[in-house]
């Protein structure tokens, strides 16, 4: 697979979970229903809290999932074989090229995320990437990958808790203000 010079790895099931989750937790803090989250927008914000400026960028967004979420109940869109894969589209940032895929019977999601993140590392096309890993499941597999990297631009991982330990060859942001913007929850209403 050929990479573009920005890239977000998303594990789409932690990303599901985490938005579900803020949606019910607010929704009664703010007395109302919340809509569901803007997909495009979530992933602009990702962008820009990755380092990415307005321009012509070609940012590649590949999600992993299994058969556990084949939809993500959050957002619009939001089914991960019909309406997030091989699509496109375009914002201020660049073209956002959207990928997913699952693993085969033969591997588990989480084997194919750190596979995925190995290649990344070993690609010359990719500079800056973005990480989205499920914290419960992964981030020990995942840190030590991403620490390994070289020569690459700049390396961010979402999270909802920062890493334990010092963020060796990454920066860290919280995942959660992004999803809080996608979800239509402004600052001032909490």
């Amino acid at each position: 697979m050929t990479f573009a010079p920005n890239v977000f790895l998303i594990d789409a099931v932690y990303l599901n979970r985490v938005g579900k989750d803020m949606a019910a937790h607010f929704a009664p803090i703010l007395g109302r229903e919340l809509p569901e989250a803007d997909l495009p927008l979530l992933l602009e914000c990702l962008a820009l809290d990755a380092g990415i400026s307005a321009g012509e960028n070609d940012i590649q967004v590949i999600f992993i999932y299994d058969s556990s979420v084949r939809r993500m109940d959050f957002c619009k869109p939001s089914d991960m074989e019909k309406e997030l894969n091989d699509v496109a589209f375009r914002s201020r940032l660049g073209e956002f090229s959207v990928y997913s895929f699952q693993p085969s019977g033969m591997a588990s999601r989480e084997d194919l995320f750190v596979e995925s993140l190995r290649l990344l590392g070993e690609s010359k096309e990719a500079g800056r990437i973005a990480v989205v890993a499920d914290e419960e499941a992964g981030r020990e597999r995942m840190t030590e990958a991403v620490g390994e990297w070289k020569k690459k631009d700049g390396v961010t991982v979402f999270g909802m808790n920062p890493p334990a330990g010092p963020c060796r060859g990454f920066r860290f942001e919280m995942l959660g203000f992004a999803v809080l913007q996608s979800l239509g929850i402004r600052a001032d209403e909490l």
